[in-house]
């Protein structure tokens, strides 16, 4: 019977993944970086000013929502992930060297995506239980009924909720509570039972105090933890420092002519380049997924512009910063020469740079990336939760990802992976039909922010923010 359902969630994977969601998540990239004007380019700089200029400061003390750098950490704390380590490790082992430069451009047009999430987020959240809450079933259900009608567009958004439910809320916290507890078994012989009762203690005692408190976690834990990620990189860079040269040549050649940097015997092509390191990219920093928007709706910022500029710093931390790093720990030992795959692979590579501590040191690392992770992707499946209930059932939707966190950590999840792959490529499908059908909606708030930059005027910007149980 697993075997079965096994076959068939990879077929379905297949589909979706290799044939249609990379392909499509591209081209809306593609699209809305022309259509907006290269803004990830032009408005970088001003992004990262606003985010870190003001830093923990909220703007007008309006208990409704949160300062623009804690909803960028809680964004930053689901992007960064299992998908850092074992994501780009495995873009390597499948793809090559040259997978890095397909990640990296995937994460520049991803750049524009996560913008304009992160605009329609704002423009179309609402105030629940007294909090500011939004992301994708929020603007797919004002934004699309008046263009495709009540019923489709509730169909559309019930559709994506429940989809990130299953995929984040439940499966996916399973599936990063396994990488923790495989990780930290191995480098401290510790049960994976015990692993599991401890996260799922963590874990509820901060997603008890709701967004506030994820919050707080974040925004102190998520600069630390890659701080001191990139800072393993640096000195790995100078401990292989003649290396740098011939493995930077590596990854731009082998982006284009694999065979000239591996050899046919390989059998890694330009194909497999492009294919692992845009997925790996996109797995990794969620643009065009729909999951980080629910952050980025809870922000409080003067315009919906300043949201979206801070949502591409977002990818920026995440593929350009932090899976770089990761890049640069495997390619510069060499690791991806040894047959390993996966997590195994990056953390071969610690244990070569960082002989005696190396695998510890991987684990503490991982451990942080992983439950950061577990409590984002917990507030965007309760940001769901209330979107199909209205406030209610929160508590059994709670004791529910306690439980998948304890469960996760027992066992092989071969076929769980699989699933989550699944309901993500599920997710993604209504985000990018919103995304592509509020096209104008984007650009008309976009260009309203430009207009007040260009005449001097202080930033602000007037819309409705519904009592969510006016729906």
């Amino acid at each position: 019977m697993e075997a079965t359902l096994s076959a068939l969630v990879g077929a379905v994977n297949s589909i979706l993944w290799d044939y249609l969601l990379i392909y499509a998540l591209i081209g809306i990239g593609v699209f809305f970086t022309v259509y907006l004007g290269v803004p990830q380019i032009t408005k970088f700089g001003a992004g990262f000013k606003s985010v870190f200029g003001g830093l923990f400061k909220k703007k007008n003390g309006d208990d409704k929502s949160l300062s623009q750098f804690q909803a960028l950490a809680v964004a930053i704390s689901a992007q960064i992930g299992t998908g850092n380590v074992a994501g780009v490790a495995t873009a390597i082992t499948a793809g090559g060297p040259g997978a890095i430069f397909w990640m990296w451009l995937s994460a520049v047009l991803g750049m524009s995506t996560i913008f304009a999430e992160a605009v329609l987020a704002q423009k179309y959240r609402v105030v629940s239980n007294g909090k500011y809450i939004g992301g994708p079933a929020f603007y797919i259900t004002y934004g699309l009924t008046p263009k495709i009608g009540k019923g489709a567009a509730h169909f559309l958004a019930c559709f994506f909720a429940v989809a990130i439910i299953l995929a984040l809320g439940f499966i996916g916290n399973a599936t990063q509570a396994n990488s923790i507890a495989s990780t930290v078994t191995v480098a401290f012989d510790v049960p994976a039972l015990a692993v599991g009762i401890v996260l799922a203690v963590l874990a509820g005692l901060t997603v008890i105090g709701g967004v506030n408190r994820i919050a707080h976690v974040a925004q102190f834990v998520v600069p630390f933890m890659a701080v001191v990620y990139i800072l393993c990189a640096v000195a790995i860079l100078f401990e292989y420092s003649e290396n740098i040269s011939p493995m930077i040549n590596h990854i731009f050649v082998a982006a284009f002519d694999p065979e000239a940097v591996l050899g046919g015997a390989a059998g890694i092509g330009m194909r497999e380049a492009i294919r692992y390191g845009v997925a790996r990219g996109l797995f990794s920093n969620e643009a065009g997924m729909g999951s980080t928007p629910h952050a980025h709706a809870t922000a409080d910022v003067k315009h919906p512009v300043l949201q979206g500029m801070a949502a591409f710093v977002g990818v920026f931390i995440d593929t350009i910063l932090v899976c770089t790093a990761t890049a640069l720990i495997i390619l510069l030992t060499g690791a991806d020469g040894l047959g390993l795959k996966g997590a195994a692979v990056t953390q071969q590579a610690f244990t070569m740079a960082f002989p005696g501590i190396g695998g510890q040191l991987l684990a503490v690392c991982l451990t942080f990336f992983a439950f950061t992770t577990i409590i984002g992707w917990y507030y965007f499946g309760e940001s769901n939760i209330r979107f199909l209930f209205n406030g209610k059932h929160l508590a059994l939707y709670r004791a529910l990802v306690l439980a998948a966190i304890v469960l996760g950590t027992l066992g092989k999840v071969d076929l769980v992976w699989s699933l989550s792959d699944m309901f993500n490529g599920f997710m993604v499908i209504p985000n990018l039909i919103a995304l592509f059908l509020l096209r104008k909606e984007i650009r008309a708030v976009y260009d309203d922010y430009l207009a007040q930059k260009k005449a001097g005027k202080e930033l602000s910007y007037s819309y409705e923010v519904r009592e969510y149980s006016e729906r």
